[in-house]
């Protein structure tokens, strides 16, 4: 009996031990007040709302036709910024591309879906994600970089498609895996625009409770165990140039949560990547209903978050 006592408090030892190493990252969330924000991120602001406003203007987006809308604005504001965007055609619709090319045929996917489910228009689920796209294609547009950046809007990524070869994210994976492309980093924007900053206004799946805040406040950075390195590389270069709450896990798949968006189509190609979050309906009551309006985004958080995923990528593109 002692025997079989100790053995499980050593095994709850170590998997506490496993879990922080999970938890581990580089750098400290940033605690204090939030800085004022600087005139680019408030004009970053103003564009993430209006890209929101128009995206989530002819209401929910679940099949071509309703689709179709939001895909001629994303495609006019790739063009307005300098880009010859593509369209990738799928079950539900089409898959749209910008490239920026570097000097190194390694791939950098910046991806963010822009379907909703049929109850919702979708401001933060996921207009908030396909804004934050736009913006850092915008700001990257005449810039070098050595590796090659694939700005991706995906649809498909809600039921009935979601984690099913049919979702936008896994066609555009198996097509370049089947190229014999090399993708270094996915980043999927999902969800970054809804912050809370009230006590306990945050919860989580089973287990990870007792790690992390019970705020609402911060942007999450999330990764299977095989996408630890992206994950860490991420959230420190965030840290380094961001002063705003953010947190990161690179955790097993068996905890579903980890794969709920387009970061799990490149995980079946044996990619890293990750999914940056707001954590969705683990904070936001709106998630997946008729509430998830434009007016419930905070846009001066949601602009700093932005700022900072810009300099995220300009790292994983170097």
């Amino acid at each position: 009996m002692k025997f079989a006592i100790a053995a499980l408090i050593l095994i709850l030892i170590l998997s506490l031990i496993a879990w922080r190493s999970m938890l581990a990252m580089p750098g400290r969330s940033w605690r204090a007040a939030l800085p004022p924000l600087t005139d680019s991120q408030r004009a970053l602001a103003a564009e993430l709302r209006r890209d929101v406003v128009a995206i989530t203007a002819n209401g929910p987006r679940t099949v071509p036709e309703t689709l179709a809308p939001a895909a001629a604005y994303i495609e006019r504001e790739l063009i307005a910024a300098g880009y010859t965007p593509w369209r990738q055609r799928t079950s539900d619709g089409d898959n749209i591309e910008a490239v920026l090319h570097g000097e190194s045929p390694a791939i950098v996917v910046i991806g963010a879906h822009y379907d909703s489910v049929d109850e919702a228009p979708g401001a933060d689920d996921n207009a908030s994600g396909v804004a934050g796209c736009l913006a850092i294609a915008r700001r990257l547009a005449k810039t070098k970089p050595r590796q090659t950046i694939h700005f991706v809007f995906f649809t498909g990524e809600e039921p009935p498609n979601f984690k099913s070869a049919t979702m936008g994210s896994y066609v555009y994976a198996r097509r370049y895996h089947q190229s014999g492309a090399t993708i270094s980093a996915m980043l999927s924007l999902e969800s970054i625009g809804y912050y809370d900053t009230r006590p306990n206004s945050q919860r989580y799946p089973p287990f990870l409770k007792r790690f992390l805040p019970s705020t609402g406040d911060f942007i999450g950075f999330a990764g299977n165990v095989g996408s630890r390195k992206l994950v860490r590389r991420c959230i420190g270069a965030f840290r380094e140039n961001a002063k705003f709450p953010s947190e990161g896990a690179a955790l097993p798949q068996l905890i579903e949560e980890i794969g709920w968006s387009d970061q799990w189509s490149f995980w079946q190609f044996g990619w890293p990547a990750l999914m940056v979050t707001d954590t969705a309906p683990f904070r936001n009551p709106n998630y997946h209903n008729a509430g998830d309006t434009p007016e419930t985004l905070d846009y001066e958080r949601f602009a700093r978050v932005v700022d900072g995923l810009v300099a995220v990528t300009r790292a994983l593109a170097s």
